[in-house]
């Protein structure tokens, strides 16, 4: 059953180096599953696809691992790279897990069962720490119990065999236990997507632990473990640089051109006849590119004919290889050393500058406009990774750096660039774009951090936000049936509106805002891609009908996606 391995005894660092690579894969085949579970049927950054983004990170920097290393090197090595690729709040507590994990291992070359349980509690108290308002019934639980199994069966005298076993089937029993823990999961019939996510971590490691194997993606079928096979499945680097067939690791994403009917199936075939460890993972508006490839050039060029291409990613991995052949510097040293690498180069030009993650060329704009020095692309459906938000505060020349995530899914992995800069960085908790917005015009270049940050989060907390969108799934939100494709009008992020007219919907929803706030004064409508002026203008008119002279009512032509129109009432 255990093939090379030997899991009573201890786990290695080669162990858990296919472990990850092994959860990787499976998290990545059920991707979809996963983000079907998503309780609001809104698009957003999917769980599923956050984790599986999440973990692709942590896969690349497992491959390069050699046989003999460490459990402590390969465990810090791994959870830096879940950290700098976290996306979504789930990536993010997935990225704490792992630290925990590290911190707990630190120092050993194997891990036996105390090892074990102890760290998979310190991953579960990383976790916890992160999250202001714990919740039970979500991922924190799946790890709780699982943390619980483990320290029952390390200390009753069982083996790691037995403790990875009951920590395994802890989490199991934990995730079919989470909607008797949250209504709103036993309403919508689902066990909760980040826990899911979870146990499917678990179980591509388990794959590995006990029977020697690493489970692929096209198939679903498990290769043996350092023969990998099929979509998706990471190959190591191992062997000596001469026997790299292909030089370049190519990754990116594609925002889908809504007019192009070529399917991803043939870009994947291209992709084959021209790399190898080629991964294609689509929806309806992205499709995410991995490959090893000697023509990165030709590539980039054959996707672009499926879209516009961003998080372009190209390194050189018999590089890689030779940089690894001289030892690998520790994660959190080479965490602080990147960020060194970048800050310090130059000195800052200015005291403050400010980042914002935006997806449309009008909100984009208007950001620069008002004072903000890098956007960072993305938002629903598209979530930053922590290592994309810190590569624009590198490139921002100030001495201290204000993020506006403008996305509650964006907002942990914000918060998790403060230790990879020497740079001063405050996050604001901005959920929206209309928040946003309002925050950055209410900076003070003369005031001190924490006063600037007060400040405009209080300016932001007045803004009402609605959005109007479409039903991505079935569902059933507070005992209400929303059907596919239906438009629905959210207020400050809760839906209380659905419609089939998307102009009726935008109207319904700011009145509701208006009457919330009744000395608001303006209001802002930004119009999405694809959606006509004269549409926004449609509602801008309904609204001066109604409310005569006391609003001040704009149009902008946002281009944002998703959303049809994002209002601001202020």
């Amino acid at each position: 059953m255990s093939g090379v391995y030997d899991l009573n005894d201890t786990i290695t660092g080669r162990m858990l180096r296919d472990a990850i690579i092994s959860a990787s894969n499976n998290v990545a085949a059920h991707r979809s599953e996963i983000d079907a579970l998503n309780v609001f049927p809104v698009p957003d950054g999917d769980t599923g696809t956050n984790m599986s983004m999440t973990l692709s990170a942590a896969a690349r920097e497992a491959a390069v691992l050699p046989d003999d290393v460490g459990v402590a090197e390969a465990a810090e090595r791994i959870a830096s790279a879940l950290l700098r690729g976290a996306r979504g709040n789930s990536g993010v507590i997935l990225s704490l897990i792992f630290r925990g994990i590290s911190k707990a291992v630190k120092g050993l070359e194997k891990a036996g069962a105390k090892d074990i349980s102890r760290a998979i509690a310190s991953g579960r108290d990383a976790a916890y720490k992160a999250v202001m308002k714990p919740t039970e019934g979500t991922i924190l639980t799946v790890v709780r119990i699982a943390s619980e199994e483990a320290k029952k069966a390390s200390s009753g005298g069982g083996d790691v065999r037995a403790t990875c076993l009951a920590a395994f089937n802890g989490a199991t029993k934990a995730l079919a236990d989470t909607p008797d823990m949250l209504p709103v999961l036993k309403s919508a019939g689902v066990v909760d997507a980040g826990g899911q996510g979870l146990v499917y971590v678990f179980e591509g490691m388990r794959s590995v632990f006990f029977h020697d194997v690493i489970i692929g993606v096209a198939d679903g079928e498990a290769a043996k473990a350092g023969k990998p096979s099929g979509e998706g499945t990471a190959v190591r680097a191992a062997a000596p640089a001469e026997d790299i067939r292909f030089t370049y690791c190519t990754e990116f994403l594609i925002n889908r051109d809504k007019g192009c009917v070529e399917s991803p199936v043939k870009l994947r075939a291209y992709l084959e006849s021209v790399g190898d460890c080629v991964v294609v993972v689509d929806d309806d508006s992205i499709i995410k590119v991995h490959v090893h490839t000697n023509e990165p050039g030709n590539v980039i060029q054959k996707a672009l004919g499926f879209g516009a291409l961003v998080s372009i990613k190209i390194e050189n991995m018999r590089e890689q290889h030779e940089n690894a052949s001289w030892g690998a510097v520790s994660a959190d040293e080479g965490e602080r050393k990147d960020a060194e690498a970048v800050s310090d180069t130059e000195t800052p030009r200015k005291r403050y500058g400010m980042v914002a993650v935006a997806s449309g060329e009008g909100i984009e704009e208007m950001f620069r406009e008002i004072g903000v020095d890098k956007i960072v692309t993305g938002g629903q459906t598209m979530n930053p990774s922590t290592e994309d938000i810190l590569k624009a505060v590198q490139g921002v020349s100030a001495e201290h750096v204000f993020i506006l995530p403008n996305n509650k899914n964006i907002i942990m992995a914000a918060e998790q660039v403060a230790p990879l800069t020497t740079k001063g960085v405050s996050v604001l908790h901005t959920k929206s774009i209309p928040q946003g917005i309002t925050a950055a015009l209410n900076f003070d270049e003369n005031e001190e951090p924490e006063a600037n940050h007060l400040a405009m989060m209080k300016a932001a907390e007045r803004v009402g936000t609605g959005q109007i969108t479409f039903a991505a799934r079935d569902s059933k939100v507070n005992d209400q049936k929303i059907k596919q494709g239906e438009i629905l009008g959210m207020e400050n992020g809760k839906i209380t509106v659905t419609d089939t007219d998307m102009v009726n919907a935008a109207y319904k929803v700011t009145r509701h805002l208006i009457k919330k706030n009744p000395s608001a004064t303006l209001v802002t409508i930004y119009y999405g891609e694809g959606i006509k002026e004269e549409s926004a203008e449609e509602v801008a008119g309904m609204l001066r009908a109604k409310s005569g002279s006391d609003l001040d009512i704009t149009v902008i032509n946002g281009g944002q996606p998703v959303y049809y129109f994002i209002i601001s009432v202020e």
